[in-house]
C-alpha cells in the first residue's frame, strides 16, 4: 500500500528522468544488446509470467468480466512467444535517434541542422492488455526513452511479472533499473497525479476507452497523444465485387473483434444491398456475429429469418469490441462519407469498390488516420505497417498520427555549428 501518492510519483518521476540521461547516450549496438537481453529474460521467466497471468484471469472471471475483456488480458504460451518474437522485429528496425533530418549553411556561415533525439520520459496509461507492457518498454528503450507504465488493475500481476523481467535485463546491461517503472497500485488517484508530473514526464500516451481519453485530455499538464478508440467503417460501393467484399468485411469483423481496428459498421450502397446483405448475414451469423441495422437492413434480414436489432445514433457511435456489427444502407458515396464524418473516431475506414474514381474521392474526403481501398481495417497496426510493435494508434493530427512506432517517440533539436560565429 502506498502511503503518500504524491511523494511516490515524485520519486518515480525523478528516477525516470535520471535514467533517461543514461539511455540518451546509448549507441545503436548497445540498444540492440539491451533488447536481446529483454527477450532472453522474458523467455527465462515465462513460467512466472504465465502463472501471474492465470491469477489475473481467475480474478477477472470472479469479478464478472465478460469473455471479450478476458480475451484482451489473456496471455498463453503462444501469445507470450509472439510478444517476445516481436522484440526481434524491433531490434531489426532502423534506430531514428541521431538521424539528421535536414541541413543547410546560412549566409553567415553557420551550419544548421535538425537531429532526432529521444523525447526523454514517456508516461503510458493502458487497460487490459499485458503485451502492451513489453511493446511500450521495448520501443521506449530502442529510442533512448525512460518509461513510466500504469496498466489496468485487471492485469496487475501479469504486468508486475513482465516489468520485473524487463528490469532485470536492463540491470544486466549496466543501466538503471528505473529506465522502466510500473506503478504498482490500482489507485486511480495515481493516474491523475501522473498526468500532472510535467516536471519529469515529457509525453502521456493513454491506451484505453473514451473515459480514459477524456480524463487525460482534461487533466494533463503534459502533452497527450489521444487515440486508441476505433469506431471503424467499411463502405461497400455500388461497383464493389460482392464476394470479395464479404471476405474483407468478415476479416475486419471476426478475425479479432476485441481490438481497436476491428470493424464496427458496414455501409452498403442501396443498389447492391439486396445482393450483398443476405450473403453477409449468412456468412457472419455462422461466426456468431449479431447485428444492428437501419430499417432497410432489418427488412432484408427478416426475409432470411436473421435476428437484427434496430440501429440508433447511439449504436452507430459504439466501438463494439465484440462480435457485433452495425449495418446501414446508404443512397450513395456522399451519404456514406457523411455518416463516417458523423460517427467515426478518426481511426480506420475503407471503401470496397472497383471504381477508381470512387476510391480516389473516398480517400480524399475521409479524414481518418488510416484510409483503405479494398482492404481490411485490421491492417492499422504497427507490425503490419512495418513499424514494429506500436505504442498506440493516434487519432489526432499533431506530432503523431496512426500507428506510433519509433519515430513518434522522438523529437528533434537544432544543431548550429559555426566558426566562432557572432550574430551581426
Amino acid at each position: 500500500m502506498i502511503e503518500n501518492n504524491a511523494a511516490y510519483l515524485q520519486t518515480l518521476g525523478q528516477q525516470a528522468k535520471q535514467a533517461s540521461y543514461a539511455l540518451a547516450g546509448l549507441t545503436g549496438q548497445q540498444k540492440q544488446a539491451l533488447l536481446s537481453a529483454i527477450a532472453g529474460s522474458l523467455t527465462k521467466n515465462s513460467a512466472t509470467i504465465l502463472a501471474a497471468n492465470r491469477k489475473d484471469v481467475v480474478a477477472a472471471r470472479d469479478n464478472g468480466l465478460n469473455d471479450a475483456m478476458i480475451d484482451r488480458l489473456l496471455l498463453d504460451e503462444s501469445r507470450l512467444q509472439g510478444v517476445i518474437s516481436d522484440i526481434d522485429n524491433v531490434i531489426n528496425l532502423v534506430d531514428p535517434v541521431g538521424t539528421e533530418l535536414e541541413s543547410q549553411v546560412l549566409d553567415n556561415g553557420l551550419r544548421l541542422s535538425r537531429r532526432r533525439v529521444p523525447l526523454g520520459v514517456i508516461g503510458v496509461i493502458y487497460e487490459a492488455r499485458p503485451n502492451v507492457t513489453v511493446d511500450i518498454a521495448v520501443l521506449a528503450l530502442k529510442t533512448g526513452n525512460a518509461v513510466i507504465l500504469r496498466g489496468g488493475k485487471e492485469t496487475l500481476q501479469s504486468n508486475l511479472a513482465l516489468s520485473e523481467a524487463i528490469r532485470a535485463a536492463v540491470v544486466e546491461q549496466g543501466l538503471p533499473a528505473d529506465s522502466v517503472q510500473l506503478i504498482q497500485s490500482p489507485d486511480r488517484t495515481l493516474v491523475s497525479g501522473l498526468l500532472k508530473l510535467d516536471q519529469f514526464v515529457d509525453m502521456i500516451v493513454p491506451r484505453g476507452g473514451q473515459n480514459l481519453q477524456r480524463l487525460c485530455a482534461e487533466q494533463a499538464t503534459i502533452p497527450v497523444i489521444l487515440g486508441g478508440i476505433g469506431i471503424c467503417h467499411l463502405y461497400a460501393d455500388k461497383d464493389a465485387d460482392i464476394a470479395k467484399s464479404i471476405e474483407v468485411i468478415a476479416n475486419a469483423k471476426v478475425q479479432r473483434p476485441t481490438v481497436c481496428n476491428a470493424l464496427d459498421t458496414v455501409l452498403v450502397h442501396e443498389s447492391i444491398a439486396d445482393q450483398l446483405l443476405p450473403q453477409l448475414y449468412t456468412h457472419l451469423a455462422a461466426s456468431g456475429v449479431s447485428f444492428y441495422g437501419c430499417q432497410q437492413a432489418q427488412t432484408i434480414a427478416e426475409k432470411q429469418g436473421v435476428a437484427i436489432s434496430i440501429a440508433t445514433e447511439e449504436t452507430y457511435g459504439q466501438e463494439w469490441l465484440s462480435l457485433t456489427l452495425g449495418i446501414k444502407v446508404v443512397r450513395d458515396i456522399a451519404t456514406a462519407i457523411d455518416h463516417i464524418r458523423a460517427y467515426s473516431s478518426g481511426h480506420s475506414e475503407g471503401i470496397l469498390t472497383d471504381n477508381i474514381h470512387a476510391s480516389a474521392h473516398f480517400v480524399n474526403a475521409v479524414d481518418s488516420a488510416a484510409v483503405y481501398v479494398n482492404a481490411s481495417t485490421r491492417f492499422t497496426d504497427g507490425g503490419q505497417f512495418g513499424l514494429g510493435a506500436e505504442v498506440a494508434v493516434s487519432t489526432q493530427k499533431l506530432h503523431a498520427r496512426g500507428p506510433m512506432g519509433l519515430e513518434a517517440l522522438t523529437t528533434y533539436k537544432w544543431i548550429g555549428v559555426g566558426e566562432y560565429t557572432a550574430r551581426s
